[in-house]
């Protein structure tokens, strides 16, 4: 098997499932019980959230655990909107975010915010200028994605910060889930964003964990209200294996060099360049581990399938939308025609990757490619 899917999902790291099942066995204890085993699960979870911290260059008291990027990003979204309800009711994103934002704002939107959704150029970039002019004084959120999950580009986050530095009063959202181990996401106090999300499954920790940074003294409403757990603004008992397990497969993937992710995928492009009738859909500069192409006239589900076969895994862009069987939203929103978005396929790549699986890939490929052209 080649596994080339790492944006839907990476594989768990073998240390990490040892620790989570370490601490699934003998620390089982809720953090929220008095006695020596409750008190023990508390350790833990300080602990985690130190490493975490640490690792991202903020405070402990700014992480807070979730079950995922879904429930971060619903949850900045939202928290923010019933937070400064009083303030405004409009909100700044673009139209390529994950449906978790997307879908998250239009909630918003037919309950009476106003949007503004940016659009992008054909790189899936957003104009900072357009999102300069789209600012209001009643705007109090602005949601831009750090690396989109389908082609790999990269938002230009640290300039946005740039602009929001004379919005103090607005919340700057970024969703992060594409970005660790990949691109150099600056937070804390140096930072102009004020939350961002992060999903375990996507660095190679358990799935159903996440975190989301909130920098000190900015309010988020609570999206699960409860017994008060995370300092009151996530409750709910927590997932105490997951969250030790994601923080050390953070820690792992923070320490990892990325530049094989980077050679193998300009080295793909390079032999997909010299190809008839395939397109490339990811800009040229791009986070180092996504690269979204198609084979003009075949489906993206067609060879996505046809690669299945040969024991090769990748998927059709975005792997929450690829078995609805729809077209890419964000080669849509680039420009690209409805038929071509139709041929795409996402190849993602994690730092397990081998050069070996990259040169049988090429050549399962190259056959795939010779038996379509038949019919092209």
């Amino acid at each position: 098997m080649i596994y080339l899917d790492n944006s839907a999902t990476t594989k768990i790291d073998s240390s990490v499932l040892e620790t989570f099942n370490r601490v699934n066995k003998l620390y089982f204890g809720n953090p929220s019980s008095l006695h020596e085993l409750g008190e023990t699960t508390t350790g833990l979870l300080t602990q985690s959230r130190r490493l975490i911290a640490e690792t991202m260059g903020v405070q402990s008291e700014e992480i807070f655990f979730t079950s995922g990027g879904t429930e971060g990003d619903n949850w900045v979204v939202k928290g923010t909107a019933l937070e400064k309800i009083h303030f405004g009711k409009h909100l700044i994103t673009s139209e390529i975010e994950h449906p978790a934002v997307l879908e998250s704002i239009k909630q918003l939107e037919n309950l009476g915010w106003e949007v503004t959704y940016l659009p992008v150029d054909s790189r899936g970039i957003i104009s900072v200028e357009n999102l300069k002019r789209a600012l209001r004084e009643d705007t109090v959120l602005v949601s831009v994605m750090a690396v989109n999950n389908e082609t790999g580009s990269i938002q230009p986050v640290e300039k946005i910060g740039e602009i929001l530095k004379d919005y103090p009063s607005i919340h700057f959202h970024v969703d992060a889930v594409q970005a660790v181990g990949k691109i150099d996401l600056k937070l804390g106090e140096q930072s102009r964003i004020d939350m961002a999300v992060f999903s375990g499954h996507k660095f190679h920790g358990p799935k159903g964990t996440g975190f989301v940074y909130v920098k000190k003294g900015r309010k988020l409403a609570p999206l699960l209200s409860g017994g008060g757990q995370e300092a009151g603004r996530r409750s709910g008992t927590e997932n105490v294996p997951g969250i030790v397990a994601m923080a050390k497969a953070l820690k792992i993937t923070s320490e990892k060099q990325i530049k094989i992710q980077s050679k193998l995928t300009i080295e793909l492009e390079k032999y997909l360049d010299k190809k008839k009738n395939i397109e490339i859909f990811s800009p040229k500069h791009r986070a180092p581990h996504i690269l979204c192409f198609g084979i003009k006239g075949i489906k993206g589900e067609v060879l996505v399938h046809a690669l299945e076969k040969k024991g090769v895994f990748v998927s059709t862009t975005s792997a929450c939308s690829s078995k609805k069987k729809t077209e890419s939203s964000t080669l849509l929103a680039m420009g690209i025609p409805k038929i071509t978005a139709e041929t795409a396929i996402r190849v993602s790549l994690s730092e397990e990757n081998t050069q070996e699986e990259l040169e049988k890939f090429i050549k399962i490929f190259d056959e795939i490619y010779h038996s379509f052209k038949v019919i092209l």
